[in-house]
């Protein structure tokens, strides 16, 4: 079933296409997109289900507010309820209890030395060994918790990843898509996954600098393994344990990075789309990737030796945003610790998925390539785009903050709503 923000999103896209033609045929770039971009928006309003707040005259209409905001609190409620009762205790599968507290005091990871003298494994790279030999290391001591975070009448969790010296990152989310706040009746908390800094990097300052971060905010995790691109699936199998421990009550859980877009408005509604539909059971929605294969290119950040893995990838989810409920994240726990670590975090979240026979679900209004895919145009930075989307990545600090303010702007009118 296609909901409106997709199918806004599918004129938003076509229209797109029309511009990037006549930006290519017209000597005269500023007045075809100018026209072009009336056309797009005149699109999208036809298919909104919400009108623009700030445009004069137009009385606004919103499904999930007003005295339904509450009434929407109460059916994700009674959701959770009736999806519990039908799949019964998550983590009873585990088998064994799970702790009340985190419990890793200290670091347990020594080599796995039985694969040193296999062929594959003296084929690998440098980099590939390293993983390979401490990839049975799982769980590691936290530096920073904050277990009082959930307590309390929470109902979506937003966790962004991040590295330990992107403080500027940090706090234009917080500025923005991050801040915590309640929006339609559901209250929204914000947490940062950290690691400790990388080889060759400032770490006593930057430790004492987080610190200080920390207890201004008190809203970041953090443990005690190195801030890699390989060790990002640390984070996500630390993360589930931490939520399984102290947050499983909580419905939702938004995970992104910290150079993404997120329109929580929109993510909100979303929700109540889906609570409406009764998917929340296996509710898990962004931007699918189906059938890749791993990147042979050497170069590539992503590369993977054929030795690791030489074969298709399961759907997974494009790691710059996605949703999911709670009862995913038990039973993705649950899951994740017979599954082997893999240097590709989403990949290996897939994976995860695959063992439980959950395909992700594509959403449009999750574009974590740009809004125009893995082009360079301006249409990528186009806030009236912005405005009827959920994430859309890449963007810097200041490109954030600028184009929150223009989106949330009372000036901002794209087009007022006309019947074609």
């Amino acid at each position: 079933m296609t909901t409106p923000l997709a199918t806004r999103t599918d004129c938003s896209l076509r229209s797109a296409c029309v511009m990037e033609f006549l930006c290519r045929k017209k000597k005269n770039l500023r007045t075809a997109v100018s026209l072009t971009l009336i056309f797009a928006t005149l699109l999208m309003l036809q298919k909104l289900i919400t009108v623009d707040t700030n445009i004069t005259g137009i009385k606004v209409k919103n499904k999930f507010c007003g005295t339904e905001c509450s009434s929407l609190k109460r059916r994700i409620i009674k959701a959770v309820e009736n999806s519990s009762q039908s799949h019964g205790n998550d983590l009873a599968l585990v088998g064994k209890p799970m702790p009340t507290e985190w419990d890793v005091s200290r670091i347990k990871c020594s080599e796995n030395s039985t694969i040193t003298n296999q062929a594959w494994f003296r084929r690998l790279n440098p980099k590939f060994r390293e993983f390979v030999l401490k990839r049975h290391c799982r769980y590691f001591p936290m530096l920073l918790n904050h277990p009082e975070k959930c307590s309390g009448d929470v109902d979506v969790l937003v966790v962004v990843k991040s590295v330990i010296e992107e403080h500027d990152r940090r706090e234009a989310v917080r500025q923005t898509w991050g801040k915590e706040q309640e929006i339609q009746g559901l209250k929204i908390k914000t947490l940062f996954l950290l690691g400790t800094p990388a080889t060759g990097k400032d770490e006593r300052n930057l430790q004492a600098l987080v610190q200080y971060e920390d207890r201004t905010y008190g809203d970041i995790l953090q443990w005690d393994f190195m801030d890699t691109f390989f060790n990002l699936t640390l984070k996500e199998v630390n993360f589930l344990r931490w939520f399984n421990i102290y947050c499983s009550g909580v419905p939702f859980i938004f995970k992104g990075d910290d150079d993404v877009f997120v329109h929580t408005k929109n993510l909100i509604e979303l929700i109540g789309f889906r609570v409406d539909e009764n998917k929340v059971e296996n509710l898990i929605v962004g931007d699918t990737i189906l059938e890749a294969k791993p990147i042979r290119n050497r170069q590539s950040k992503y590369f993977i030796p054929k030795e690791l893995y030489d074969k298709r990838y399961p759907p997974y989810l494009g790691g710059g945003g996605f949703l999911m409920s709670s009862q995913v994240a038990r039973r993705l726990f649950v899951v994740s610790e017979s599954v082997e670590l893999y240097p590709i975090d989403d990949v290996f979240l897939g994976m995860c998925l695959q063992k439980l026979h959950i395909v992700p679900e594509l959403h449009l209004g999750f574009r974590t390539f740009g809004i125009i895919k893995r082009k360079v145009t301006p249409l990528n930075r186009e806030p009236c785009f912005f405005r009827n989307l959920i994430v859309v990545h890449k963007l810097m600090p200041q490109e954030l903050l600028h184009m929150w303010n223009l989106v949330q702007n009372g000036e901002l009118s794209c087009a007022r709503q006309v019947v074609l």
